[in-house]
């Protein structure tokens, strides 16, 4: 009975020991197949970070010609959309999707050239990418197109005006961002008050009529979706925000000060300027502008968002704030192209006829990007 027992405790002690091989190799293994994950996808970063700069370096290499074609496209694609607009305003949400996944990429290859990508991360895109899931995913679900709403017609309308964004034709950047800016309202003003679809669908037989989808249930029920929930909705993106540029890649960003981020454009310009903007973010201390530059953010939100519910109430209102959105961008194209666009290249010759040791300082306020959050341009 001894040799028995015996024998049995080597026999589990051996299969314990196997066992114990086997997790230990098959940990080995998936430490070994992360390794290599982890490897492969710094390797494709690489690749990407150094295509976007090729392709960026080859637009900038032909950027008169570039800009020709985009304004020959631009003027015909502004009035087929015109057209577009009173003969199929169904198709407009189906449009602005389409515009929207082509030409953000390219933004991003540009920007990730010249060390902008961080403004990829500000609300003006957050808000275009529930855009992008309401109308594709849940095209008639009531609550989150009065969110989308809200967010359109609020801090991103304003901030086309507020912050002059630019309809140039020759200028892909400054379409694109009146694209993110001006058109998702457009969208959402045929949904509410032009579509004949939502119309049908929304007004079964038997029931009476309604004059514009959605339907606003009560005060209480129009406030909170249209202004606490989007609320709400900021809130978690000034956060995931706040966490990714100042925690996670706050080192990065330290490291190069050439990457721009809007806090960082933003301080910028006020600081140079030393204007209004500037002295009252420095109230609590020079530690705490952040701070005063998140809270000005916010209470710019609040407010647009609060008026966003009158708009959503009056069709004629809603036209009137259609008409005005578009005349600045008019407005302010023109000004781009009698004023600074001159200046742009008044300094681009001077800058080919300097000598290459002593280069110039070329003017950040002609060149910045269009979602720069700057007085000179837009916050959003």
């Amino acid at each position: 009975m001894s040799s028995n027992e015996d024998s049995m405790d080597d026999v589990n002690e051996d299969s314990f020991d196997r066992q114990q091989q086997r997790l230990t190799d098959r940990s080995k293994r998936v430490a070994q197949t992360k390794e290599i994950l982890s490897k492969q996808a710094v390797k494709s970063k690489e690749i990407l970070s150094k295509q976007a700069v090729k392709i960026a370096k080859q637009a900038e290499e032909h950027e008169q010609f570039i800009n020709k074609v985009t304004h020959f496209c631009g003027v015909l694609g502004f009035g087929g959309f015109c057209f577009l607009l009173g003969a199929r305003p169904q198709d407009i949400p189906y449009v602005y999707c389409v515009l929207y996944i082509t030409f953000v990429p390219l933004r991003w290859i540009y920007y990730r050239y010249k060390k902008w990508h961080y403004y990829l991360l500000d609300f003006c895109y957050y808000a275009n990418t529930i855009f992008l899931v309401m109308l594709l995913c849940f095209p008639r679900h009531e609550r989150l197109f009065m969110v989308c709403f809200s967010f359109a017609e609020g801090p991103l309308a304003w901030a086309l005006i507020v912050w002059r964004n630019s309809l140039v034709f020759s200028s892909a950047d400054k379409l694109v961002s009146v694209l993110i800016h001006l058109l998702p309202g457009i969208v959402f003003f045929t949904i509410r008050w032009w579509d004949p679809v939502f119309f049908e669908a929304m007004h079964p037989e038997g029931t009476a009529k309604r004059a514009s989808w959605p339907y606003a249930e009560s005060k209480s029920f129009l406030w909170i979706w249209l202004f606490l929930v989007p609320l709400a909705a900021y809130s978690l993106w000034q956060m995931l925000y706040f966490l990714i540029v100042e925690v996670l890649r706050r080192q990065r960003l330290l490291r190069d000060p050439e990457v721009m981020t809007s806090y960082r454009e933003l301080s910028k310009k006020a600081r140079k300027a030393n204007n209004i903007w500037w002295r009252l973010s420095g109230l609590l201390g020079e530690q705490n502008r952040l701070f005063m530059y998140i809270l000005f953010q916010a209470l710019f939100t609040v407010a647009t968002m609060a008026l966003a519910v009158p708009i959503f109430l009056s069709y004629r209102l809603h036209i009137v704030f259609q008409i005005f959105k578009v005349s600045a961008t008019i407005w302010n194209g023109g000004n781009f192209l009698l004023e600074v666009m001159p200046r742009q290249v008044i300094l681009k010759k001077k800058k080919k006829t300097e000598v290459p040791s002593e280069p110039i300082q070329q003017d950040r306020s002609l060149v910045e990007p269009e979602c720069a959050n700057s007085p000179e341009n837009h916050q959003s």
